[in-house]
């Protein structure tokens, strides 16, 4: 596959809700190993792109984080999707399906 894109930060909130929505409770390097893996290595996520956005959606009340251990016993920091959370993430995936329907429409006048 060709060179990696990196993520911008509104996709970015979106995915990490849909990756917590979808996959329950996990840590960060969890978080973005599953991100890399479901967009088959397209994207790439980094430290410093990841924990700001997990901070900024923490203090947004979006998500939650609990310290624990991970499975190579490791102290991590663990997050979850709250209610608040659940209800954003439909509506950034309700405006990104219309934003792409535009895009698209643009695209094949364009062609």
């Amino acid at each position: 596959m060709g060179k990696k894109s990196e993520v911008l930060q509104g996709t970015l909130d979106m995915l990490v809700l849909k990756t917590l929505d979808t996959m329950g409770t996990m840590h960060g390097f969890g978080i973005a190993m599953r991100i890399e893996q479901v967009s088959r290595d397209s994207l790439q996520l980094n430290q410093g792109t990841l924990y700001p956005a997990l901070l900024r959606l923490e203090q947004k009340r979006w998500i939650a984080s609990a310290w624990g251990v991970s499975d190579n016993n490791r102290k991590a920091r663990f997050y979850s999707l709250t209610e608040k959370g659940r209800r954003r993430l439909q509506e950034e995936a309700d405006e990104w399906k219309k934003m792409s329907a535009v895009i698209n429409r643009v695209l094949k006048g364009a062609a």
